[in-house]
């Protein structure tokens, strides 16, 4: 694999979309594909639902093939025309952000299955007040909506106490919309936000145990109501590796520096504290022997301590400040792990027009692939 790449592993993927539901069994389980589109490729069949935020992101499912009927329509700033393309190609459920996007979706004179999405006190989802509005006419001024439900998300990274103030909430908001509208719900689809690890030596020891403490809440809740969860982070952080290439090595006031083809445009670790904390690490030397890094590990050799800078233009491309590795040469392959959620979306990749990565995607059944060739970047910071 020519670096800078990412390799997302579809097995592990499925594995932890299976360990999730061996927790909650009886709840319907949603995939958001913002956290990582490409993991499209091989859709694990415990999910009931993709939720899909943008007109882009429908691009991307009808271009895979994911049947409609597993899609969730979600997100702000839907248009007229982007309404339109979601009915027509027979999206199972839309999300109503506002009373705007319930009149656009009437207007398109088909029944059409939506969820309300509540707001947590920020831009997303919409007050009860305009919720219980859109309920109490949905037989005259949204006749062609059929409200199956509401959806809440109130963040990410939670700890079982935030959750638990999330189902509390929802409860009351729930106990309000029968009382005031006599309306219940088929679907309550709520996003938990379960914290992941990445800088633990054990993260997915830390992931299992989050899990597992918050599961009971929210097969509790699911007794009492239809609830169905929605995660991205969760369920792709651990399944990638980004692959960078060290392509100098210096020494400048007391730092060994090196020097690798990847940078702050590639990875974006939540959480990571300006580049203090290590993420899952590894190096590959160019003959092919392999280290593991771990925190003041006493197997290595004589370690030393280096600075990883990217190939980028600002002092603020640190992708980690301090980091005890075996002698290192050019041509050496660092391994960054667990980042199978947003680093290759939401890292800046256009920032100084060098190239966007390739993607790869491997599994057992189909071995490795090429998803995506570098794109060249300078094609998309200029004049066409």
């Amino acid at each position: 694999m020519q670096t800078p790449c990412y390799c997302f592993d579809l097995d592990e993927f499925r594995r932890r979309a299976e360990a999730v539901k061996a927790q909650m069994p009886n709840i319907p389980m949603t995939y958001s594909i913002k956290a990582n589109p490409f993991l499209l490729e091989q859709l694990p069949e415990v999910f009931d639902h993709v939720e899909v935020c943008s007109p882009g992101e429908l691009e991307i499912c009808k271009s895979l093939g994911i049947a409609p009927e597993k899609i969730i329509y979600s997100g702000v700033v839907k248009e007229a025309c982007d309404v339109h393309e979601a009915v027509e190609y027979g999206v199972d459920i839309i999300t109503c952000e506002s009373t705007r996007h319930a009149l656009l979706v009437h207007a398109e004179n088909k029944p059409s299955k939506v969820i309300l999405r509540l707001t947590s006190g920020n831009q997303f989802g919409m007050s009860l007040e305009d919720a219980e509005e859109i309920i109490n006419h949905c037989k005259d001024k949204y006749f062609n909506l059929d409200i199956i439900g509401i959806h809440y998300f109130s963040g990410t990274q939670k700890t079982l106490r935030k959750i638990q103030k999330d189902l509390e909430k929802l409860e009351k908001i729930l106990v309000s919309l029968k009382e005031d509208c006599g309306f219940e719900p088929q679907m309550v689809e709520y996003g938990p936000g379960i914290y992941t690890e990445y800088f633990e030596e054990d993260c997915n020891a830390c992931d299992m145990a989050a899990l597992q403490e918050a599961a009971p809440a929210l097969n509790e809740f699911a007794e009492r109501y239809p609830l169905a969860i929605e995660m991205g982070r969760f369920f792709a952080a651990s399944c990638g590796t980004f692959y960078t290439t060290v392509k100098d090595i210096k020494n400048s006031f007391e730092t060994n520096y090196l020097m690798v083809d990847g940078g702050m445009h590639h990875l974006n670790y939540y959480g990571q504290r300006m580049a203090m904390q290590i993420p899952p690490l590894a190096v590959r030397k160019q003959d092919e022997t392999f280290y593991s890094i771990k925190p003041q590990d006493e197997s290595l050799e004589n370690p030393i301590a280096y600075c990883i800078c990217g190939s980028l233009c600002t002092v603020a491309d640190v992708l980690l400040r301090e980091v005890e590795l075996p002698k290192m040469h050019i041509g050496d392959v660092m391994e960054f792990g667990r980042c199978g959620a947003y680093s290759m979306t939401e890292a800046p990749a256009l920032f100084l027009s060098r190239p966007m990565p390739a993607i790869y995607v491997k599994s057992k059944e189909k071995g490795e692939e090429q998803l995506r060739e570098h794109i060249h970047a300078a094609r998309l910071n200029m004049r066409q």
